[in-house]
């Protein structure tokens, strides 16, 4: 019931629109700078203008959410002064850029929507443009967050060609520096790709049980694990070798639970960093920011309900492929893949599913 009084005042309320225009839309140097505490990947440009291509964007404004009676309070959030640091809050990491602006932003309201308790989550938006907070602030007036820069040079050097250009992206790979970007106070978070939606409480996945594991996301061992890889890195022993022992399994990492506690002790960063220096010798896989994950983490996985990442409704890489959703019950629809529905809804070309992600676009115009 409380879902569904919600998600009738989306409908309801008066439409506010919010027209932000890009010659306003730069935050000042010392704002930026005091959105994160690592200076090694926050390295701002000289000129903190917006770029020249981002384009006029309107987004109407949330409707207003509140936690329900029976949520829990820490004693910072009943004085009013939540912070990162708040151990009851949940946190949730997603990038921000122009391209797929339209698509987090749905994300977010989803969340907020169908979460029980949604005053207590905490967003970590990385971003590698620096006129995105105020867009945010100004849709979401009471969300909790904060922006982090991450710096495209850090990784740019590393990245390979991959099957799809978006997948090259350096914004694409800052999840892979998630335990440096965010304070060491938050010790877990949930790290979800900007193209989904999420249609239940996510504290119930925020509750995953990770065991020994630093890292949960829903496993698809009947996928064939060998195409993830060049024939070169099977034929090749000291590629393929780093399985030995282990009974890897393909996982999506649009959405991972993460243990930052266990990852920063164990310097995860440097090993995916070193496969990601191997590819750039040796080309032992086509993909984008997926293989190096499999290489370190396929077969210690804390496995997640499939229900938790309905994903390839994108149509995988294939456009126009249109999907239907996997058996069995779904908690999260995640379109990844080359079709975004936002595009092919504006475009009059839908697939069916792209109407169950409709609802929770905010984007200015009328469909």
């Amino acid at each position: 019931m409380l879902w569904i009084l919600r998600f009738s005042g989306f409908f309801s309320a008066a439409v506010v629109m919010i027209i932000l225009s890009p010659s306003i839309q730069s935050f000042p140097p010392a704002e930026a700078i005091r959105s994160s505490n690592l200076d090694g990947h926050l390295r701002f440009p000289v000129l903190l203008s917006p770029p020249d291509y981002l384009p006029q964007l309107s987004f109407r404004r949330s409707t207003t959410f509140r936690n329900a009676d029976e949520c829990r309070f820490s004693d910072r959030q009943t004085r009013g002064k939540t912070d990162v640091c708040d151990p009851s809050l949940v946190h949730i990491a997603i990038t921000l850029d122009v391209e797929y602006l339209r698509g987090s932003i749905a994300a977010v309201h989803s969340i907020l929507l169908n979460s029980l308790c949604p005053e207590n989550v905490f967003f970590h938006f990385l971003v590698s443009e620096t006129n995105l907070e105020s867009l945010v602030r100004s849709t979401f007036p009471q969300l909790k967050f904060k922006v982090y820069y991450f710096d495209p040079e850090i990784v740019r050097s590393l990245i390979s060609t991959s099957v799809r250009q978006a997948l090259e992206q350096p914004l694409n790979y800052a999840r892979n520096y998630l335990a440096d970007l965010l304070e060491t106070c938050v010790k877990r978070v949930i790290y979800l790709d900007s193209d989904l939606v999420v249609v239940d409480d996510i504290e119930k996945l925020w509750a995953t049980d990770l065991g020994s594991r630093t890292i949960g996301a829903p496993e698809y061992c009947h996928a064939n694990f060998t195409k993830y890889f060049t024939s070169g890195f099977w034929s090749d022993r000291r590629f393929s070798g780093t399985f030995r022992g282990r009974k890897p399994c393909y996982f999506n990492t649009g959405v991972m639970v993460i243990d930052l506690v266990k990852w920063r002790h164990a310097q995860y960063t440097k090993w995916i960093e070193r496969w990601m220096e191997v590819q750039k010798s040796d080309r032992i896989y086509d993909l984008g920011s997926l293989p190096p994950y499999l290489l370190v983490f396929a077969g210690n996985v804390a496995p997640i309900e499939h229900r938790w990442n309905q994903h390839g409704l994108g149509g995988d890489n294939v456009k126009g492929s249109c999907r239907d959703l996997h058996p069995g019950p779904y908690s999260l629809l995640h379109w990844s893949g080359s079709g975004k529905p936002w595009l092919r809804l504006d475009s009059k070309q839908p697939c069916p599913l792209d109407f169950l992600w409709s609802p929770y676009d905010l984007y200015g115009h009328s469909h």
